[in-house]
């Protein structure tokens, strides 16, 4: 047995290593498409985002606060507008993110203490740009117009800790856990390469027994399996297996470290929960590749099924937050379990024991789809055999 498995092994190597639709894919594209997503992100966040103030308070204040909007590291004063119309013909145009409005009378009814409202516009069908500004300019006009009543108390003769405690009578402190720096690159590209990952690993493989009963090859791996569709199945995985610990070395030993996406330590701890993900993707692609026989199908099932692997996975959005069928779908794919344990891995530098709920779900991914993909291919070798008996 083991000298079969180890001769199927081999033989799917060099069919990887000898068709084309086979290295690019495996091989070739997973460290071509981590380089594109990290040079996509590489200034990590978005800066100097263009945004106009509309002033009508023409105060002190008011160009205070403008000095203090520049300096944030999202807002970039381009210009001012004199209303509302202006500021929508720039918004609508793009040439602007968003914009500040200083109503009349803002410093004095500030120093007055009287309610004053400071409209921030924002282009939310950019999302993250649109939170961006939010965020800085909320931060920079509460702190301003909080040191503006603090001065005035302090001119009353107020010492500054019982002013402080006037004007800001509750401290917030804020822990950004995990991702302080909001860095997109470090979130998004090892997301991104992990889902592409699983859809090349699931595409490749569902052409994997198929393509040899289209092209009559089946006969010469029937042989050499004495017969046994455990043991093909099982060769086969060996070598996929192979390719995904070279694509795992190109991406966490080469491509982390460059791009400064490494975490420190848990490389072993990604290495085994990979290893859960790359034999859930082929067990899939092989029962896929067992069950359709035509070629086109197979692959019009596998892009089916790994397209929306991204949406559902709760990477950009939670899965909580989705309608419970959403939810439901999203157990369907290896990759949501992975994900998850990814996030306790990878990004929280938690022991892979947090881990083991996850391997679990996957671990149900590969009993299934192995023994279905082995179970039919042996019905079927059974009938081949029939048939010629017949």
């Amino acid at each position: 047995m083991i000298r079969s498995v180890l001769n199927i092994c081999t033989r799917e190597w060099k069919r990887i290593l000898t068709r084309p639709d086979h290295y690019i894919v495996l091989i070739l594209m997973p460290p071509l498409l981590f380089i594109f997503y990290a040079l996509i992100y590489q200034n990590q966040k978005a800066y100097d985002l263009p945004v106009v103030i509309w002033d009508e308070d023409h105060s002190a204040l008011s160009r205070q606060l403008t000095f203090m909007l520049e300096q944030t590291e999202s807002i970039h004063i381009t210009g001012q507008v004199n209303g509302m119309e202006e500021l929508k013909t720039l918004m609508q145009k793009g040439k602007i993110s968003g914009a500040v409005h200083f109503p009349a009378r803002m410093e004095r009814d500030i120093k007055s203490r009287h309610p004053v409202t400071i409209p921030v516009f924002t282009n939310a069908s950019a999302l993250v740009p649109g939170k961006l500004i939010y965020s800085d300019a909320s931060t920079v006009l509460i702190t301003a117009a909080s040191g503006v009543i603090l001065q005035k108390f302090q001119k009353l003769g107020m010492t500054e800790a019982k002013a402080m405690a006037l004007v800001m009578p509750i401290q917030l402190d804020t822990y950004r856990l995990y991702n302080p720096a909001y860095n997109y690159q470090q979130y998004l590209v090892p997301g991104l390469i992990t889902v592409a990952l699983q859809m090349m690993i699931i595409m490749v493989s569902v052409l994997a027994i198929n393509t040899e009963w289209n092209e009559g090859s089946m006969q010469e791996l029937h042989g050499l399996s004495n017969g046994s569709a455990g043991n093909i199945i099982l060769g086969k995985t060996l070598a996929h297996l192979g390719i995904s610990w070279i694509n795992f070395i190109l991406v966490v030993g080469i491509l982390f470290p460059y791009f400064n996406l490494s975490r420190s330590g848990h490389h072993l701890e990604l290495f085994i929960l990979f290893n859960f993900l790359s034999l859930a993707c082929t067990g899939i692609g092989f029962m896929i590749s067992v069950l359709a026989q035509d070629t086109m199908l197979a692959a019009d099932v596998g892009l089916f099924y790994t397209s929306p692997a991204f949406v559902f996975s709760g990477f950009t959005f939670p899965r909580w937050a989705m309608p419970w069928y959403d939810q439901y779908y999203a157990q369907l794919m290896p990759y949501t379990s992975f994900l998850d344990g990814f996030f306790q891995v990878y990004f929280m530098g938690l022991p892979l024991s947090y881990a083991g709920i996850y391997m679990l779900k996957m671990s149900l991914f590969i009993g299934f789809t192995y023994f279905i993909a082995v179970f039919f291919l042996q019905q079927r070798f059974k009938k081949q055999l029939a048939y010629a008996a017949s």
